[in-house]
């Protein structure tokens, strides 16, 4: 009997330790209304080139993840307790790092505006004077258009991308400033037929990051495993998913 038992408590204690001692779980932060970046599909299931970035930085750190969505308005002071890290398309900005700490960046942006293709709309300040222009709330869109032309246009602040389109299709705003490749997205669509870009990028080194919470050392496992992606061909991979050219 004694021999017994000392077969069960070997076989039991090389179990314990051939395994992990759990299995850790890290919460992925996003909007989840802003393709083809981060959206809801049909199915109720978060998607996009946010998303298989930041899955792909799980199966790197073999750690399983789950989403959760915040409306952009509140994503930030959700981190501190609705998610580990967020992957939302966030432009690295100093005042956002004075609340937060960003990975390197995983992909570098423009900002250019989209107005319909019959419009007239040259991007001058002399051209823009007395247009009505949107952007997204709390973007980067945003905070150039009041920090540039606040005494220029008459600018307008959406909660979401997909409202500030709206607007426009509707005749309400002559045009919108967002981020190069979401417009791209959209103007492929049938709702962006009738719209083009117009004039030439107003800021194009616009950086993209990962936030987590000051402080946090999973910074650095999101550094290591972005890099680990990259030299992989992984990224390369998810970014064909989506673009025809290389937004990193």
């Amino acid at each position: 009997m004694k021999q017994y038992k000392k077969v069960l408590l070997a076989t039991a204690t090389a179990l314990f330790m051939s395994a992990p001692a759990f299995a850790e779980t890290l919460r992925i932060g996003t909007e989840g209304a802003y393709p083809p970046f981060n959206l809801v599909d049909s199915s109720g299931e978060v998607v996009g080139f946010d998303l298989d970035i930041a899955n792909a930085l799980c199966a790197k750190m073999e750690v399983d993840c789950e989403v959760v969505t915040s409306d952009w308005d509140g994503i930030i002071p959700a981190l501190n307790n609705k998610f580990d890290f967020l992957v939302a398309s966030m432009s690295i900005t100093d005042e956002r790092k004075q609340a937060v700490d960003f990975t390197n960046p995983y992909y570098t942006n423009k900002l250019q505006f989209v107005a319909p293709k019959s419009a007239d709309f040259k991007v001058d300040e002399a051209s823009l004077k007395g247009k009505t222009i949107g952007a997204q709330r709390a973007t980067i869109a945003g905070q150039w258009l009041e920090d540039n032309m606040a005494d220029v246009v008459d600018i307008r602040l959406y909660d979401t991308q997909e409202n500030a389109y709206l607007d426009m299709n509707s005749g309400r705003i002559d045009g919108v400033l967002a981020d190069n490749f979401v417009q791209y997205e959209w103007l492929q669509s049938d709702a962006g037929a009738n719209f083009e870009f117009k004039g030439e990028p107003v800021f194009d080194n616009d950086q993209i990051g990962i936030a987590v919470r000051k402080g946090d050392p999973l910074r650095e496992r999101l550094n290591t495993a972005l890099q680990a992606i990259i030299d992989d061909g992984s990224y390369e991979n998810i970014n064909a998913k989506y673009f025809p050219f290389s937004i990193y």
